[in-house]
């Protein structure tokens, strides 16, 4: 598999060197699998962790001839199966890989625990570069931010045309009521969590729950459709990852969390988080655009984005605040690495741009 100069992630150059085998990888337990199942796999092989924490963690797995696949598993000491259900990913992800959603190819699904203490699942690596924020987003050429942009979109326009039936996944979850459920579930997750009061947040689920519209359809829905969990290369998007939140429900909740991740140099959601984004370097299509694309696309009608845009808002300032409360109560660990107070800062904000975008 060639790298093009222009699309080698900064990880590659960062580890060059052999390294230890990383904690979740048990080396030759997992060779082993691995040569079961992927034909062209040259032992030894070489474990580098790409990215992980408290969310599933990945690994990128080089066997001798230099040929590299993806492996994710749980994360170390995760509790809820149900949180991190690798059969589920591996399911979605090669369901996807029959329609022209850009996925890397599936090699196979181990559940079995003795192999290496936890489900896992293998893709083919995708060379590219995943801009997660601003950092790396100048490493995007600028050359390249409006066809990608583009690419984004028009993706999510074949996404949300996807029949589940006809890839599998039509018993994924249920498809009416979409919305309704959610503010159900994250009404009460920010019951559990509230530690300190915001009136915007109380005010805002209520209005949510009073102007819900009507939800028309439904499609796969991403869950959580974003520059960042895209691998991008020569102006196109090579794959879409992160496929962990995908369900079966209302399409234009992933539009309007789209918009709300796609800002530009002026704009500040939170506190620092306006420096982040990978679309604030500049270069990319407008919302109005992605709008236009996607409404004539789809047929589908955006007269409620901003409903959607301020769901989205609500939905993770209530994400935001669990966070924040487990920080505070010492339930994550040492919290000396988080700044509980841009955590405060940005639940408030997000409440905030709620209640603006429905005024």
């Amino acid at each position: 598999m060639l790298v093009s100069g222009r699309c080698q992630t900064r990880l590659d150059t960062l580890m060059g060197q052999k390294a230890m085998v990383p904690q979740g990888i048990d080396e030759a337990s997992v060779t082993a699998w691995l040569s079961d199942h992927v034909p062209e796999l040259v032992a030894p092989v070489t474990f580098t962790l790409i990215a992980g924490g408290r969310s599933n963690l990945t690994f990128r797995c080089t066997d001798a001839a230099g040929n590299a696949y993806v492996l994710r598993r749980p994360p170390l000491g995760h509790v809820l199966e149900s949180a991190h259900d690798m059969a589920r990913e591996h399911r979605i992800v090669a369901a996807m890989s029959r329609s022209s959603v850009p996925v890397p190819a599936c090699w196979g699904l181990c559940v079995d625990p003795a192999v290496n203490g936890a489900s896992f699942y293998v893709m083919s690596f995708v060379d590219g570069l995943v801009p997660h924020d601003s950092i790396i987003g100048r490493d995007v050429p600028e050359a390249d931010r409006h066809s990608i942009g583009l690419d984004v979109i028009r993706i999510l326009c074949e996404l949300h045309k996807v029949d589940p039936d006809t890839v599998g996944l039509g018993d994924l979850g249920r498809r009416e009521a979409y919305l309704a459920r959610q503010l159900k579930r994250w009404a009460r997750q920010w019951e559990a969590s509230r530690t300190f009061p915001i009136p915007e947040m109380e005010e805002a689920g209520r209005i949510l729950a009073e102007r819900m519209p009507d939800q028309v359809g439904a499609a796969i829905v991403h869950g959580d459709y974003r520059l960042g969990n895209f691998i991008v290369c020569n102006g196109r998007v090579a794959a879409v990852l992160d496929w962990e939140l995908c369900t079966l429900g209302d399409p234009l909740a992933d539009v309007g969390y789209l918009l709300n991740n796609w800002m530009s140099m002026e704009e500040v959601i939170e506190p620092g988080e306006g420096d982040i984004a990978p679309t604030a370097v500049g270069g990319y299509p407008s919302r109005e655009t992605l709008c236009d694309i996607y409404a004539n696309e789809t047929g589908r009608d955006l007269t409620h984005i901003p409903y959607y845009r301020a769901f989205s808002h609500w939905r993770l300032a209530a994400i935001g605040q669990g966070v924040y409360k487990r920080y505070l109560e010492g339930a994550m660990g040492d919290s000396a690495d988080m700044d509980l107070d841009r955590r405060k800062a940005g639940v408030i904000a997000r409440a905030q741009a709620a209640m603006e975008l429905l005024a």
